[in-house]
């Protein structure tokens, strides 16, 4: 079977920044594209905090630094991506935002290129209808931290071949060092199938009144061995994405335990976005 060597990642925010991360810590030259040389610049910002971060940690030696950086290319313009095997979209979760990638990459990218999608919750044949190739598109979904997480989603279609499927998956397991689980193409997948209901009607207690944010999270973490409690989670994962995988999923199956609560609506029209933003249902010291 053959392995990628030559991976590109659209989109360099936390998610495209990480999975860049790793694959160049894996040995991939990796090129890694934004819309703007602005966003470029902070992502390459963002990038290089994380590897100096695991040098001053010492999970990386100062070779393994330097060599992870000589891995690592940046672009404005996915003509760049022509020689590229692998491309993952990490881009906003937006379907339009989404598909337009999708067919910039399938116009660009050579006939064996695999083209994969971060995507948390949007159907991967929705993606791979706007392409020329849907029978080499597959969703690979990675977790937050991604340097950390030991997990990817890998999401086949029907259309895609069985062939580009194992690829993936060994991309996944023996380049990356993940553990795979193989999931059918519908809104959620397997993780966010079960998390979001369960983060969502964290975010409805709390707007009842029934509970403050630090009990509900208490007792998620001291009650139920969870390590992060709800809301903190929210946060961590950003509520503008938490509320587009819940639309997604909503939009999908129509099922009252998808719908994001009104708060969480009015917290994101509100930039009160979690971590990032330095507020969401905690506040954050963004100065570092």
């Amino acid at each position: 079977m053959r392995q990628f060597s030559r991976v590109g990642v659209v989109g360099c925010g936390l998610m495209g920044a990480g999975i860049a991360e790793v694959c160049a810590r894996a040995g991939l030259d990796v090129l890694v594209a934004e819309r703007d040389e602005a966003a470029l610049a902070a992502g390459r910002e963002r990038l290089t905090a994380s590897l100096d971060r695991g040098l001053r940690s010492g999970k990386l030696t100062g070779a393994e630094h330097e060599a992870t950086l000589g891995r690592l290319s940046f672009t404005a313009s996915l003509a760049d991506f022509a020689d590229r095997e692998l491309v993952i979209e990490a881009v906003a979760e937006r379907p339009e935002a989404k598909t337009a990638v999708f067919k910039e990459l399938d116009r660009v990218l050579g006939a064996d290129a695999v083209i994969a999608s971060n995507t948390s919750s949007i159907p991967i044949t929705d993606l791979a209808a706007v392409t020329g190739r849907p029978h080499q598109v597959v969703g690979v979904h990675f977790f937050n931290p991604v340097p950390v997480q030991r997990l990817i989603e890998i999401i086949p279609t029907q259309l895609t071949t069985g062939s580009v499927t194992e690829r993936v998956v060994a991309f996944a397991e023996d380049t990356l060092g993940k553990t795979a689980v193989r999931a059918r193409d519908r809104a959620g997948f397997v993780v966010n199938a079960l998390l979001v209901p369960y983060l969502v009607s964290a975010v409805r207690m709390l707007e009842s009144g029934a509970a403050s944010a630090e009990d509900i999270d208490n007792g998620m973490v001291l009650g139920c061995s969870h390590p992060m409690g709800p809301l903190r989670l929210l946060d961590l994962i950003g509520l503008d994405t938490a509320q587009s995988i819940a639309e997604s999923m909503y939009e999908e199956f129509k099922e009252p335990l998808y719908a994001p609560p009104p708060l969480l609506r009015r917290m994101v029209a509100a930039g009160t976005l979690g971590r990032k933003s330095g507020r969401g249902f905690y506040t954050y010291d963004t100065a570092g």
